[in-house]
Order: structure tokens, then C-alpha cells, then sequence
């Protein structure tokens, strides 16, 4: 696993390739920030040459020309401090934006590898905050931020130089009150870092509770809870809003301390700097000089609430993405994955399986066998560890005891991507992406031939309803498939699952939402696909699962009952409960004709 840097060291390193630029933008900040003496500079020149000297009439006779340098000097140093500001900023911007976008793509390919017990664990506001806002704070330290701190202080320390260079006594009691400033500025550090990490998971909380309405707004108009919704938002961004207030009183609660601090300096400058003119200590100039320079420390001095708050607020926003981008998943290749060339024969075999969710046991010592082309069909009452059974098969979770094999090797030994583009999964809870039809079913491989689509919707019966929409297979459908019913997004799902010819084909309830005519043209063409694949069929009507070859009926996590539709009616257990439920007298008869019951 990758060590763990420090906040600024984690910058650098995703400052890699545009560091040199960065520097070149301190430096030139460095520059400008020095620059802002040579006015003073000058206009002490000035005034000691031209207005308030011994000399002044006859300089001026005499010396026009310097003061024409002197003023042409002040114009085209302003000029060009005008425009290395410019260039600078630019620079800053660029590089955030560039730091920005790798972040961003890194953080991108970090959730998308991650495995199911980080998407348990993460909320998707919370992961949209730490994509969005909690980036924008990180864009602002590396633009805005460290230009500040790095103007500030070069600022400071010109101005401080220039004034010991000019007379060390009056430098000192002006500098003297900064230590007070800087104290005010630790003291407001300490109170307002809490403040921001509570602010931003105020934030999370917010967008999480608007992103689970909007993907659920089917619910909330079903229940008709539009109002308790927007009451119960209202409540999360008066909570957002309400912290955001405390946070910024707390620097207007400490402002006042530090802009009397700073306002300090003209009348020290006023009350010392008046006493050393008239003893003679300094020129009419050199006051000049000082006091054109004062802002040069009262300025930074005012800036440091508003930098530390904003490096407050990046060091809360950047403990979040660090997060996220120093995580790792459980669920990885091993170092020496086994080589799985070409297409899977797609046996599978369960030895002595048990798995547990954060220690919470769900299966207990599975094990069957499906051979290559056989249907295993899985049953059994809510909670009883169907889906966690086949969500091993892809190491979407590994098991806690034994093994999960896929043709002889155990599913951990292959590498993730050879072992899922062998498997084609549909579930019950269907997502469909904001794209067309035919972009929906061709998802497992963009260069699909158009036919092969149009072959596997015609299979999964989809064909008749989507050849029935305006725009046939170019129709988009919204977000999640809104737009479509229950059973049209199932077939959709099923088509897609089927259109790369998986090795193993893993069906969640897919046909639930389907009615039994439906159902029964897509059991038939799952009997007659063009491919061969071992289908792992998770349902509770019999009329889908009585053909299979295998039978499994799970109960609290263990096998209760194993065999074909005619073996399990003879152990009159769950399976035949369920058939006498479903009205199976028919299905009865059939099984008597065949020396059953």
C-alpha cells in the first residue's frame, strides 16, 4: 500500500510535470512583490532631491532629467510589476486546473476499482462531495492560497528589510506588532479548524439527502411525501447554513482584534516617525518612504484571517480526498495471476463456502457443482443468502472459508478482468445509463455489431416493444431507465447480460417483472442460445426454474434441498410447498407421469 503524505506533500506530487511552472510562478510572485519598493524607493528620491532638500531649487534647475528618470523609472517598473502579476496569476490558474483535472481523474479511477464493501461503507453524496466540492477547495489552495501566503510574507519581508535598511529603530517599532497579530492568527486557527470539518460533513450530509430524493423520486411521489422531503432538506440546509454562519462570525469575531492591530501602524509611524524627522534621524523622504510602505505590513497582516481560513477549509476538504485516494480495495489480482486465455468453459464449483458481511454470517458451508451448460437454479425466502451466493462467483466478495472455482482455479487466481468479462449478470434492480437503447445493450462491448443487438433483444423479448418507439433502438432512455416499465427494463438488463456470450450467465429475478408469456419466450430462448454458458438462475416462480438441472433451495444460509424439479417434489419440502402455492397441479400431473408423486 502507498505511504501516506503529509497535505503540501501530496500536492507536489500531483504537481508532477508542471512543479517547474509553479516555482516560476512563486518566484515571479517573489518578483512583483519586490517591486512594490521601487515606488517608495523612488518617491523618496523625490522628495529628497527635488521637493525638501538643501538642493531642491537647484536640482531641479539642474537635474531634470534625473527626475524625469525618476518618474519614467516609476512608470515602467509599475508596467512591468502589472504585468508579471498577470502572468502569474495566470500561471497559478493553469496549474490548479491541470492538478485539478489529475486529481479528479485519479480519484475517478480510484471509486471505480474499489470493491463492493467501499460502496457499502461510502454514501454517493458523500463521494459526490469529496468529486466536487472538496476538489474545488484543493484547485483553491494550489491557485489562490499559497500566492497569498507566498505574497504576504515576501510582502512583509521586502518592506521590513527596506525600513532596517532606512533606520533599524523606527523598522522595530513598527514590526513590533506583528508578533500580536500572528497570535491572534494561531488563536483563530485553533477555534476555526473544528468548524470547517464540521461544515464540510454538514455538507455531505446535504448533498447526500438531495441525490437519495432525486434517485428516488418514483417513491417520494408514490407516497406522495413531496412536502416532508422538501421539509426534511430545508432541515439539512438550514443545519449547512447555520454552521457556514458560525464559521465566518468566528473570523469576524477575531477581524476586529487584528484590523486594530494593523491600523496601529500609521500612528506609530505618525507618533516615532514625527519624533526621529524632527531630531533629524530620518529625511523628510525616509518618512515619505515609511509611510508609503506601511500598507506593505498592514496589508498581509489583514490577509492572514482570510488565507488561514482558507487553508482551514482546504485542510478539511483535502483529509476527505485523501481518503478516497490513498484507499485501497480487498478485492485485488494476486502478484502471480493464472494466464486465462480465450473463452471460460464455465464450470463452476462451491467448496465448503461460508461468507460473512463486517462479521455478520450469511452462507454456511456451500458446495455444489455446475457443469459446463447446465442450469443451476437458486431458491429460497428473502434473506437466505441467494444473492450474496452468486455475487462470489464475479469476486464481488471473497469468501470467508473455502472456495469459489470457475473451471478448476479458484476464482481469487484470476486476474478481475479476464474472470468478469466472462460473466454476464442481470439483476432484479435494473440500472440503465442515460444513453440509447442500443448503447444499453451494447454496454459490455462498445464495438458491438448493431445485428448482434438487435439478436439478443429479440431473444430476451425487448425487440417488440423497443421496434414500437419512436426512434426504435436510438431511443434515449433517462436516468436509471425511467421512462420504461419494470418488466421492459428487465428485458433490457437480459439482453445486455446475454449480448457478450458469457462463459456464465448469473440472472437475479430478472423475469419477475415480466409476465408468463413473456417469461416463457425467454426461458425458451435461454434453452436454445447460439452459445454455450452455464446459467446460474436466481427466481421463486417454479416456471422458471423447474427445468433446470440443478435445483438448490437455501434456507438461513445453508443448502436445505438439492436435486432436479422431479427429485425435490419427492421430498415434499420447501420446493414442493412452493409448487402447491404457485397452483402447480398441472405441473403435479407431469411429475406423476414421470414416476413422481
Amino acid at each position: 500500500m502507498e505511504a501516506r503524505k503529509t497535505k503540501m506533500q501530496w500536492l507536489w506530487e500531483n504537481m508532477k510535470g508542471y512543479r517547474a511552472a509553479y516555482i516560476a510562478g512563486i518566484l515571479g510572485t517573489v518578483l512583483y512583490n519586490i517591486l512594490q519598493l521601487t515606488v517608495p524607493v523612488f518617491s523618496e528620491k523625490i522628495v529628497d532631491l527635488f521637493l525638501t532638500g538643501e538642493s531642491a531649487a537647484e536640482n531641479l534647475q539642474n537635474k531634470r532629467n534625473l527626475l524625469v528618470g525618476l518618474i519614467v523609472g516609476m512608470v515602467l517598473v509599475t508596467v512591468f510589476r502589472t504585468i508579471i502579476v498577470y502572468i502569474t496569476c495566470l500561471d497559478f490558474e493553469s496549474v490548479s486546473q491541470k492538478v485539478l483535472y489529475r486529481i479528479r481523474n485519479y480519484l475517478f479511477g480510484k471509486i471505480e476499482h474499489q470493491d463492493m464493501k467501499f460502496y457499502d461503507n461510502y454514501r454517493t453524496g458523500d463521494l459526490m462531495t469529496r468529486l466536487t466540492g472538496d476538489l474545488d477547495a484543493v484547485r483553491h489552495m494550489v491557485a489562490w492560497v499559497v500566492r497569498m501566503i507566498v505574497e504576504s510574507f515576501s510582502l512583509m519581508a521586502a518592506a521590513a528589510v527596506y525600513f532596517f535598511y532606512m533606520d533599524w529603530k523606527l523598522a522595530l517599532c513598527l514590526l513590533a506588532i506583528a508578533p500580536f497579530i500572528f497570535l491572534i492568527i494561531v488563536l483563530f486557527k485553533n477555534k476555526v479548524a473544528p468548524m470547517h470539518a464540521a461544515l464540510r460533513e454538514k455538507l455531505a450530509l446535504m448533498n447526500t439527502a438531495a441525490q437519495e430524493n432525486i434517485a428516488g423520486n418514483r417513491v417520494v411521489k408514490a407516497f406522495a411525501r413531496e412536502q416532508h422531503e422538501i421539509e426534511k432538506f430545508d432541515e439539512r440546509n438550514r443545519d449547512y447554513s447555520e454552521t457556514n454562519k458560525k464559521t465566518a462570525f468566528v473570523w469576524l469575531h477575531f477581524y476586529p482584534y487584528v484590523e486594530t492591530f494593523a491600523n496601529l501602524l500609521p500612528v506609530v509611524l505618525l507618533l516615532v516617525g514625527g519624533m526621529f524627522l524632527i531630531g533629524g534621524q530620518i529625511t523628510m523622504g525616509e518618512y515619505v518612504a515609511f509611510s508609503g510602505l506601511t500598507w506593505a505590513l498592514a496589508n498581509p497582516m489583514r490577509q492572514l484571517g482570510g488565507i488561514m481560513n482558507e487553508f482551514q477549509r482546504f485542510s478539511a476538504a483535502s483529509n476527505k480526498v485523501m481518503e478516497i485516494y490513498y484507499s485501497e480495495p480487498t478485492i485485488v489480482d494476486r502478484e502471480n495471476p493464472v494466464a486465462a486465455e480465450g473463452h471460460f468453459n464455465g464450470k463452476i464449483e462451491f467448496r465448503d463456502v461460508s461468507f460473512a458481511y463486517e462479521h455478520r454470517p450469511v452462507l454456511h458451508h456451500i458446495s455444489f457443482t455446475a457443469n459446463p451448460g447446465e442450469t443451476i437454479a437458486i431458491m429460497g425466502e428473502t434473506g437466505c443468502g441467494k444473492t450474496s451466493l452468486i455475487q462470489l462467483i464475479p469476486r464481488f466478495y471473497d469468501p470467508t472459508e473455502g472456495q469459489v472455482l470457475v473451471d478448476g482455479v479458484d476464482v481469487r487466481d484470476y486476474k478481475l478482468h479476464d474472470l468478469r468479462k466472462n460473466i454476464g449478470l442481470a439483476t432484479q434492480d435494473v440500472l440503465l445509463y442515460s444513453d440509447t437503447i442500443d448503447g444499453n445493450i451494447a454496454y459490455g462491448d462498445s464495438s458491438m455489431p448493431f445485428e448482434r443487438v438487435t439478436r439478443y433483444a429479440g431473444y430476451s423479448a425487448a425487440a417488440e416493444f423497443i421496434n414500437k418507439m419512436p426512434e426504435g433502438y436510438n431511443t434515449i432512455v433517462g436516468e436509471r431507465g425511467v421512462g420504461l416499465s419494470g418488466g421492459q427494463k428487465q428485458r433490457i438488463s437480459l439482453a445486455r447480460a446475454m449480448a457478450i456470450k458469457p462463459a456464465i450467465l448469473i440472472l437475479d429475478d430478472t423475469t419477475s417483472a415480466v409476465d408468463l408469456e413473456t417469461e416463457k419466450h425467454i426461458q425458451d430462448s435461454l434453452e436454445h442460445l447460439e452459445f454455450t454458458c452455464t446459467k446460474i438462475i436466481i427466481a421463486q416462480r417454479i416456471s422458471s426454474t423447474r427445468k433446470a438441472d440443478k435445483i438448490l433451495v437455501l434456507k438461513d444460509g445453508r443448502i436445505e434441498e438439492s436435486g432436479n424439479h422431479e427429485e425435490l417434489l419427492k421430498k415434499r419440502g420447501y420446493y414442493y410447498e412452493l409448487v402447491k402455492l404457485q397452483g402447480g397441479e398441472e405441473l403435479f400431473a407431469r411429475a406423476a407421469e414421470k414416476g413422481g408423486e
